[in-house]
């Protein structure tokens, strides 16, 4: 069995063939994916997901892209999404990289949503885009969940892993960082121990290099390749030949990690 850490399957390129996709997963041994919300929006389809289908792990939060859509109720529908149903908080963070950053914004609804997590005992799934000296400041500033963190898709400085493990973090690795031009990230991983170690897709974004794509999907408005989460698998084996050893006993141990942070069977 494997497990997605992180994926959008709510997300419209995927919903064309949506049986298929998880059939495919299910046929490749995924056990469950954290299915993340990103935004009101699309939190009541990732409840539905989480409703229909035992393999989603629901995940809700509010992804720092999308904050300039948010109501005047987003906090209250935000805990009634979580009342409905065992689930996770997540996509939330922080994002320089975006055009036009609201600094104060981001700020504000991510350590509202943090104390959140911390209040309810729940792990939470953690974007960072050109932002990890603030994001670890705050994180040393707030209280943590007692579950751990998730820093999806890890693209924060080598030498900051040390201290991410000692707050509780853990490190997801996509297909992503098989490309060539992120040689330099995938040392980033080997700094952490193999007990905070997960493993995610990010489908239908994140697309590993062609070697690894074993699932093949066209978006359908666009015509462009995206990411099937069925790629997990591939994912691994790229996994094991980074940290040198069997992709038996990464999944093994990917899968404790897993069951450690979410809590959930």
């Amino acid at each position: 069995m494997i497990y997605d850490a992180h994926n959008h399957l709510q997300d419209p390129r995927l919903s064309d063939c949506l049986d298929d996709i998880l059939s495919v997963c299910e046929r490749e041994g995924i056990s469950r994916m954290v299915v993340n919300g990103t935004r009101e929006t699309d939190w009541p389809r990732v409840l539905e997901l989480a409703r229909q289908h035992p393999i989603v792990l629901p995940s809700f939060g509010f992804h720092p892209w999308y904050l300039g859509e948010r109501t005047a109720g987003w906090q209250d529908n935000l805990l009634r999404h979580l009342d409905a149903i065992p689930s996770v908080i997540g996509e939330i963070g922080l994002d320089r990289w975006m055009e036009n950053p609201d600094v104060e914004v981001q700020e504000e609804m991510f350590r509202w949503q943090l104390r959140l997590a911390v209040e309810r005992n729940l792990p939470v799934t953690i974007h960072c885009l050109k932002a990890w000296g603030r994001l670890d400041q705050i994180l040393r500033e707030e209280p943590l969940p007692k579950k751990g963190f998730l820093l999806h898709s890890y693209g924060g400085p080598a030498e900051m892993v040390e201290g991410f493990v000692k707050l509780g973090g853990y490190f997801s690795i996509s297909g992503y960082f098989a490309h060539e031009r992120k040689t330099k990230q995938r040392e980033a991983f080997k700094r952490g121990p193999p007990d905070r170690l997960l493993i995610e897709t990010d489908a239908p974004d994140m697309l590993p290099p062609e070697s690894l794509v074993q699932h093949r999907m066209i978006d359908p408005a666009t015509g462009g390749p995206v990411n099937h989460p069925a790629n997990l698998k591939a994912i691994h084996e790229f996994a094991g030949e980074l940290f040198e050893v069997p992709v038996d006993s990464l999944a093994l141990q990917v899968g404790k990690n897993f069951h450690r942070l979410f809590g959930f069977s």
